[in-house]
């Protein structure tokens, strides 16, 4: 069982249209660019309605299908064509979380939040796009508007808070809880040799000419050069680096391990001296003038570094634990009908031997 996701999850799920898709339908065709280009239509599946009664409350078959298409459709898919499999698997995840929604909103129906609550959650939600037009249209192509943004804020802030009424302290961590698990995870905690670093890429395109290359590994020369007169290395970078987003970053790379550059470039910077210069470092990309800030030394990583981060993951842990719990009780207690059809199992391992032999 999922943690319930916060009023802001809920509603940017939403505006995304990526309920439960990727998880059923990650293979099913495309929305096709032309008619012509369409593929066959699938068969239908042909559900009962209700598709389901929860405690006395039907859920119809129209608000499932209309579901599943939504969030179809959003992910770029052509509802007709996915086969009747899929679709039946995809009918009973959607279908589960919307009996889950209907426990839980009946349990939280009279919890209060307020219009200044609401509209807190509202500019928390905007501001995760670059500016209001952007909102509005992520709105539309999901076929959602103010007000039901709005009623999904408000649905969820009263179903999260009396989630949060039920769990109690069943997920509080403490210091003790992080260290016990830090002790007796050691190996979790491993981290290799690291290098942070900053670069100033001139960039050679596959396919340039030797006379172009020339002029590149020319420029990284002056760079260089400039740099090691005593030039500030974060505007160099940000005045010559061909490299996309350089004007904001100034060439930073932070930490980085080993295997996460490419060779040539790995080699140049964890061979370095802290502090130094190094280049023209010719890689896949083009010449690099590369910068070494600080090494840090494989090891473990220390518990007051990974606290914060442990305390979290343990907290979500327990929330998800605490949740499902919840959410098992509601169900045991609940009277609920389910009309759908089931997945077919998955096919069974061949025993051992079985694979490969002969008849």
């Amino acid at each position: 069982m999922k943690y319930l996701p916060t009023p802001t999850q809920i509603v940017m799920a939403a505006c995304a249209v990526t309920l439960s898709v990727p998880a059923f339908a990650q293979d099913a065709p495309k929305e096709p660019a032309s008619k012509e280009a369409a593929a066959p239509a699938a068969p239908p599946v042909e559900l009962k309605d209700p598709v389901a009664v929860v405690n006395g409350e039907k859920i119809s078959k129209k608000d499932l299908e209309e579901a599943f298409d939504r969030a179809v459709r959003g992910a770029g898919m052509d509802p007709a064509v996915i086969p009747a499999e899929q679709k039946v698997a995809g009918y009973n995840r959607l279908l589960d979380d919307m009996i889950v929604d209907r426990l839980v909103k009946a349990e939280a129906k009279d919890i209060e939040v307020t219009d200044e609550d609401v509209a807190k959650e509202i500019a928390t939600i905007k501001s995760q796009f670059p500016d209001e037009a952007a909102f509005k249209k992520q709105l539309e192509q999901s076929g959602q508007t103010d007000e039901s943004v709005k009623d999904l804020i408000r649905e969820g802030m009263k179903q999260n808070k009396w989630i949060e009424s039920q769990i109690g302290d069943k997920a509080n961590v403490s210091d003790e809880d992080a260290k016990k698990f830090y002790d007796e995870n050691q190996a979790q905690f491993q981290q290799p040799e690291t290098v942070k670093a900053s670069h100033i890429l001139f960039m050679v395109p596959e396919g340039a000419s030797e006379e172009d290359a020339k002029k590149k590994e020319a420029a990284a020369e002056a760079a260089l050069a400039r740099a090691k007169k005593g030039e500030d290395f974060t505007a160099l970078a940000k005045e010559l680096s061909e490299e996309p987003g350089a004007k904001e970053s100034g060439g930073d790379l932070g930490f980085f391990t080993k295997d996460q550059m490419v060779p040539e470039f790995a080699d140049a910077a964890f061979g370095a001296e802290t502090g130094s210069l190094t280049g023209p470092v010719k890689t896949q990309f083009g010449y690099h003038i590369i910068k070494v800030e600080e090494k840090k030394p494989a090891g473990t990583v220390s518990f007051e570094e990974v606290k914060p981060q442990l305390v979290g993951f343990l907290k979500n842990q327990k929330q998800q634990q605490a949740v499902g719990a919840v959410i098992d009780g509601l169900r045991k207690a609940a009277k609920i009908e389910n009309n759908l059809p089931q997945p077919k199992p998955a096919p069974a391992a061949p025993a051992a031997g079985e694979a490969g032999a002969g008849n």
